[in-house]
């Protein structure tokens, strides 16, 4: 019994001591960001988090890999969860000396100027957040969403038996649904020009349900399916993914956008493709860089974009997916110009 008792002192010591030991690692390992030789950068994410399966979780893995290369001392994020906690998310990492503070989405937008202009000694820089206005310390991280588009139409004109095709899209007055979309169109016309592309927006829906009225993207993908498209392409948040569940219950093939929607829309993943969507981690890397080293200017800089991982279920020639990489390495190149102007007329 004593001997029980000494076991379990020693038990409850050890674990004091280790709980000590890890408390006052993580405080150590806790740099000051206003210390001149310490280089910080946070990261505000959108309401989807940093596991989104997208521009989040790549621009993330951005500065983690710049951290790595030694081009950053410390990183950190914050998930915002509310649309109102975004002020106060950056308020945050300006209050605490970052040198760059990255946030992302349009959801942002306001912000971002709002503390470039309050805090001119730190670098913001804005992913997904096309703006006319600019500020000196400032960079903007651009999603080239009609190149995307026009790699989802491409493969979708290869994928089609019905040559009738479909993308169901968030309201044309978001200038980045208008360029994934018209994207698409561009995109299944390159391949063939007798295809029939139907392009549905949500332009005449409620503002409360933008980018979440999954509802009318399932009626408006079903409508498309019965005029016999065999391939559906959604677009904006919630409404693209309507689109796309409602092309897994009819069973026919989907490709979504934005972010990786088979790993998000997991019931659905029997149908859909892949997805297209901008990385910019290799941009986010590089500007680390280029700021650690005072070697950058205030500038937009274009994601890179490319499909998420094929489903490994459904066939895709080896032909198509060559033929797929040299239309994503044209559209780069600049030998291939979608031609879809950045906003609808």
């Amino acid at each position: 019994m004593r001997y029980g008792l000494r076991k379990t002192h020693y038990v409850i010591h050890i674990a004091f001591y280790l709980s000590l030991f890890l408390y006052l690692s993580a405080c150590a390992t806790k740099l000051d960001c206003t210390r001149k030789d310490v280089f910080c950068a946070g990261l505000v994410t959108d309401t989807l988090g940093i596991n989104d399966n997208g521009l989040n979780q790549d621009t993330w893995l951005g500065l983690t890999q710049a951290k790595e290369a030694g081009y950053l001392n410390q990183i950190a994020y914050i998930e915002t969860v509310d649309p109102r906690d975004g002020e106060k998310n950056i308020l945050k990492f300006a209050e605490d000396g970052y040198d760059v503070i990255v946030t992302v989405g349009m959801g942002l937008r306001k912000e971002t100027l709002r503390f470039a202009d309050l805090y001119p000694a730190s670098v913001f820089i804005g992913v997904d957040q096309a703006d006319n206005e600019i500020r000196p310390n400032l960079i903007s991280i651009t999603i080239p969403e009609d190149q995307a588009g026009f790699l989802a139409g491409a493969l979708a004109a290869r994928l089609t038996q019905t040559k009738i095709i479909g993308a169901v899209c968030e309201t044309s007055g978001i200038d980045s649904m208008w360029r994934y979309c018209e994207g698409f169109r561009k995109g299944a016309l390159h391949i063939d020009n007798k295809i029939k592309v139907l392009v549905e927006y949500r332009n005449n829906g409620s503002s409360e349900k933008l980018f979440i009225d999954s509802e009318w993207g399932g009626a408006t993908a079903r409508k498309m399916i019965q005029q016999s498209a065999d391939v559906i392409f959604g677009a904006g948040g919630g409404t693209g993914q309507g689109a796309l569940s409602a092309a897994a219950d009819e069973r026919v093939y989907a490709i979504g956008a934005e972010e990786d929607q088979a790993r998000v829309l997991t019931e659905s993943a029997s149908s859909i493709v892949t997805s297209v969507y901008g990385r910019g981690s290799y941009q986010v890397k590089e500007l680390m860089r280029l700021i650690q080293s005072s070697k950058w200017t205030n500038a937009k800089v274009s994601a890179s974009i490319g499909f998420a991982p094929y489903n490994p279920n459904i066939q895709i020639s080896d032909e198509t997916l060559k033929e797929m990489e040299k239309i994503l390495f044209d559209l780069t190149a600049g030998a291939i110009k979608t031609e879809v102007t950045p906003s609808a007329p």
